[in-house]
């Protein structure tokens, strides 16, 4: 769990504060290119990095496991647009004013428009589920400024000395905002009860949650956003914010709403979903993630004769 700069070791502190230095240079550096050009080179960059950091052999690793049939072109074609979708996305959420512009000018599709649509007139909570997938901040961004208010849980970051200037730039893109463990979920939970929507995503390897398959693999899925739709009444509505050809700009794309059942069906349907999509869009989910943690290959039959 992450901890306070007063709880590190004089080492850690060192490592850390050198670290939070080197960051906000990197970001402060991007922020004097053309917004255009800053989104490709972070992508160019990751990307070139990404066999050094090792995000080559992960994804290279998870495809092999749950699409062993990808032509090896393809792999290598996922291995290029990963990262650079993952560069793009880390230098938007710092960008401010021009990625809010591109969020608040993207079209809103999906059957699951409507279902919104009605939860908010109707007065009703919603649970807006997503995946590391394209950019998600920009399909919060964009449901907000269309009249959609809401809420997100986050993450804190390892690094304290980092983690305000994380903090601040999301909040940049839509508040309330929800920092994950106990506090955070009273006071996610008292804005669901008040009819206010919540923004979750749900593909991380939790401790805690249910086996449930994903690409014909089992991953350990939390359950909590279905419990918590069951619970107090909530629409619960997949929503992606795909990147479109050009890198800049997105569609924000809500499925229809997942019908109230029970959590580990409502979780299987969650996942389904966001598979569904992946597959349409395969380099703009983070195949970098440890998401089959859980999974043990099979034990092949023993054919040997001497037994």
């Amino acid at each position: 769990m992450p901890v306070a700069a007063s709880e590190l070791s004089p080492a850690q502190k060192a490592k850390y504060f050198a670290s939070n230095l080197f960051l906000r240079g990197v970001i402060g550096a991007m922020g004097l290119i053309p917004y255009r050009t800053r989104l490709a080179a972070m992508g160019r960059l990751v990307r070139a990095a990404a066999p050094l950091a090792g995000f080559d052999r992960r994804i290279r690793d998870n495809l092999a496991l749950v699409c062993p049939d990808l032509p090896p072109e393809e792999v290598d074609r996922l291995c290029r647009e990963v990262p650079d979708n993952a560069g793009r996305t880390f230098a938007e959420l710092y960008a401010g004013a021009p990625f809010l512009a591109r969020a608040k000018a993207a079209p809103i599709t999906g059957e699951g428009l409507t279902a919104l649509e009605k939860a908010r007139a109707d007065g009703r909570p919603v649970i807006l589920v997503t995946g590391h997938f394209g950019n998600y901040d920009a399909a919060r961004a964009g449901l907000i400024a269309h009249g959609f208010p809401m809420g997100s849980l986050y993450r804190r970051m390892a690094n304290p000395y980092f983690n305000d200037h994380y903090v601040r730039a999301i909040e940049g893109n839509g508040k309330p905002m929800f920092e994950q463990g106990k506090r955070g979920m009273v006071e996610m939970v008292r804005h669901l009860k008040k009819g206010g929507n919540i923004a979750i995503v749900a593909d991380l390897h939790v401790h805690g949650g249910e086996e449930i398959p994903f690409f014909g693999k089992p991953a350990v899925t939390s359950t909590v956003p279905a419990e918590l739709a069951l619970k107090y009444g909530a629409a619960l509505i997949p929503v992606y914010g795909i990147r479109q050809p050009n890198g800049v700009d997105f569609e924000i794309h809500l499925n229809p709403e997942i019908p109230a059942s029970d959590p580990i069906t409502m979780t299987r349907a969650i996942c389904d979903d966001l598979e569904s999509v992946i597959r349409k869009h395969m380099g703009q989910w983070f195949w970098i993630h440890r998401r089959w943690k859980a999974y043990t290959p099979p034990k092949k039959p023993n054919t040997d004769p001497a037994g």
